[in-house]
């Protein structure tokens, strides 16, 4: 009897030692979790506002009613793309996976995924999650290249917190002026299929098209499949150092389907493969009406069959203050390999018989919180009649050394040869490509070279708690060579450098930072100011 009397009462000293163990919030082992396969127990969601109004900095009259003007993501989405499930075995993996895909939500600032309430060989998840402001109404500008972007859109990337994105724009730019809307559903009836439509009447043709794909959404998933229309009407123009010199119409008919299939992940490695058919039909023709000499590149029609494969790593690592400020990053830091093979046959109907490939590598060296290298290599091109037509072959680098918290230097590389290309396939440099100093497109040919070089600073600087605010000192200096449509001269190396101011949103799902750039020339032609002033949104730092 005493006995009993002993393990009934250290039976209940035990449980009171784990009742104590549990509420002193120390972290979970979450490994130790896998070991004992402790399964999923409950999903338990904690949804935020755009603002918290627990913080007394954001609990004022405007973000009060911006909240309640607001639509929270809702549970049903955010659950749909769990890796997770109740009742399925713990697994970290997932758990930083997961992470990942809802990060990934432009809908979404944050994303947290914590293991609680350890008891009796289940592990509850406790997901965390940040809305973002996802409706842009108003007007917006641009300006890059010495060249002038307007445009009034209204657009919503979160539907009723359906996830679902909506637009309506009206864009003028050096190109064209577009009308134009957009809809894109990420999960139609809660499924991974990803459904896409895009329509656009312009001042110099049309743009319209649409997709309903099913990707290979994670590490593990076994099968995809996809279609698309693109259907295209375009004025294009060929320049000459910033300015138009030749013109001509480009109407373009691409139609494809793929399928792929993959064993999952094995070992830190997946490898995927695909097949599939492509229909691609470009007709050049001169402009009507045009203003400028015609330069009509040849007709071309490809349709082909294809297959392909991809072999891709386990290793991404999670950081910040990289390309964002002040916002979770996650970097690919592994190996991944592609490549496809198409033959377009006349047998099909295309108008030549040719061998279509195209293969990348990439991979990332170091530790992102000190110093790393990502690095990838990419080429594609025809084979026609034992010839290399539209071959290129490029390379890219970016390098990152981590200074401190809140400095960075950063460079990158981008090399491109390109052999017998497609007179419609251009490689530019100016403004809008990467050399900050110089009118848009202001050298043309078949290959170049970039380098650029930023010491970068993100600061503590928050204003009204609605943007982060970086700077950078930056270089560029950079060159383009080979064959150009309009018979340029051999043309030089050129030369930047200036200063920048770096805004980035963090209310809204509009991820782009806004640079405002000021850069000064050191080459180039008495026609280029001595200084650019430049002011867009790009995807990064």
């Amino acid at each position: 009897m005493t006995l009993m009397r002993n393990a009934l009462l250290g039976s209940v000293l035990l449980g009171i030692c784990a009742a104590v163990a549990r509420a002193d919030d120390s972290p979970i082992d979450e490994a130790q979790l896998e070991t004992d396969g402790v399964v999923i127990g409950k999903i338990i969601l904690t949804k935020h506002d755009v603002f918290d109004l627990t913080d007394e900095r954001e609990n004022n009259f405007l973000y009060r009613l911006i909240n309640k003007m607001h639509i929270i993501t809702k549970d049903h989405v955010i659950e749909k793309q769990l890796l997770l499930k109740p009742g399925e075995p713990y697994s970290k993996r997932l758990s930083e996976e997961t992470e990942r895909i809802l990060r990934g939500r432009i809908y979404l600032y944050d994303t947290t995924i914590e293991p609680v309430n350890l008891e009796n060989g289940s592990v509850d998840l406790h997901i965390t999650t940040k809305d973002v402001w996802t409706l842009k109404p108003g007007i917006t500008a641009s300006r890059k290249g010495g060249e002038n972007r307007y445009g009034v859109d209204v657009e919503e990337l979160n539907l009723f917190g359906g996830g679902q994105e909506i637009r309506v724009a009206r864009i003028e730019d050096v190109d064209r002026t577009s009308n134009s809307f957009e809809f894109r559903d990420p999960h139609i009836k809660d499924s991974w299929v990803v459904g896409s439509l895009s329509l656009a009447d312009n001042s110099d043709g049309h743009s319209n098209f649409a997709s309903l794909v099913r990707p290979f959404y994670a590490l593990d998933t076994r099968w995809s499949f996809g279609a698309s229309a693109f259907d295209d009407d375009r004025r294009t123009a060929f320049y000459s150092q910033g300015e138009e010199a030749a013109e001509y119409q480009h109407e373009r008919q691409l139609y494809s389907m793929f399928g792929g299939w993959s064993a999952g992940l094995k070992n830190g490695w997946v490898r995927r493969y695909r097949a599939g058919v492509t229909y691609d039909n470009n007709k050049f023709d001169s402009v009507a009406d045009g203003t400028l000499p015609a330069q009509v590149p040849a007709n071309r029609r490809l349709i082909y069959p294809y297959i392909g494969i991809e072999t891709l790593e386990d290793d991404f690592e999670k950081t910040s203050n990289k390309e964002q400020i002040g916002r979770t990053e996650d970097f690919f830091m592994g190996e991944r390999f592609s490549a496809t093979l198409g033959y377009s046959t006349e047998t099909f109907g295309a108008d030549r018989n040719a061998l279509l490939y195209t293969a990348s590598y990439s991979r990332g060296f170091g530790s992102l919180e000190s110093k790393a290298l990502l690095t990838s290599i990419r080429t594609n091109g025809r084979m026609e009649s034992g010839d290399s037509k539209n071959a290129i072959l490029g390379i890219d680098a970016r390098y990152y050394f981590r200074q401190s918290d809140k400095r960075m230097f950063f460079a990158t590389l981008e090399a491109v040869h390109g052999h017998a290309l497609d007179a419609d396939n251009v490689v530019e440099l100016g403004g809008e490509t990467g050399l900050r100093g110089y009118p848009l497109r202001y050298q043309n040919g078949d290959s170049k070279l970039l380098l650029t070089m930023e010491q970068r600073y993100f600061w503590d600087w928050y204003p009204f708690r609605l943007f982060r605010v970086g700077g950078a000192v930056f270089a560029d200096v950079g060159r383009v060579w080979g064959d150009n449509a309009v018979g340029e001269p051999e043309q030089k190396w050129l030369r930047d450098v200036g200063i920048g101011l770096r805004f980035a949103p963090t209310r809204t799902g509009f991820r782009k930072i806004v640079h405002l750039d000021i850069a000064f020339p050191l080459d180039g032609d008495a026609s280029i100011d001595d200084v650019q002033i430049l002011l867009e949104s790009k995807s990064s730092f």
